[in-house]
């Protein structure tokens, strides 16, 4: 016991030094080989285990942005393919209206033409049976006009006689 009352710490002896150092070697030497490389080894794994998740994340990144741009080109696209089907319908649907119009001026003018040409050939056909009438008429009068005075006279009749012959000549 009169040996541990006259230990310091602040003045070590020799030995103890020599003691200190081979057992702190020794411990260092274990602890190297049975601690820090399983540990060692252990932190170079999730090291690793993160990066890859990085170069993953990184690349599902741009991925992302890829896709996120094809989208986008691909939306461009759609809107003009659209402005040019919408283009196309309106230019499509300005011609047909263009064409309508024509055609129903066309067929406006037809009929309004057919209705002159029939109202023209009705009132021809008036006239002509108006004339027939007329000239019925004119020949009745003159039939009974001409018996009458054929009848009085009969130098008359002979000249009527002979021209009916120089007619039939002719």
């Amino acid at each position: 016991m009169f040996f541990l009352a006259d230990f310091s710490v602040i003045r070590p002896e020799p030995g103890l030094i020599l003691w200190s150092t081979i057992i702190f070697l020794l411990f260092w030497f274990l602890v190297g080989k049975f601690a820090f490389k399983p540990i060692s080894k252990a932190l170079k794994g999730r090291e690793d285990q993160i990066q890859d998740a990085l170069d993953e994340a990184k690349r599902a990144r741009e991925e992302m942005q890829n896709l996120n741009a094809e989208n986008e080109k691909l939306l461009a696209q759609a809107r003009e393919e659209r402005l040019k089907i919408l283009n196309e319908a309106k230019t499509l649907s300005d011609k047909l209206i263009v064409e309508a119009k024509g055609k129903a001026k066309l067929e406006a003018n037809k009929i309004v033409e057919k209705a002159r040409t029939d109202i023209e050939s009705q009132k021809n056909e008036a006239l002509m049976e108006v004339k027939s009438k007329v000239g019925a008429i004119a020949i009745a009068i003159a039939e009974k006009v001409i018996q009458k005075e054929l009848g009085k006279d009969k130098g008359h009749s002979d000249y009527v006689g002979s021209m009916i012959d120089e007619l039939n000549l002719n």
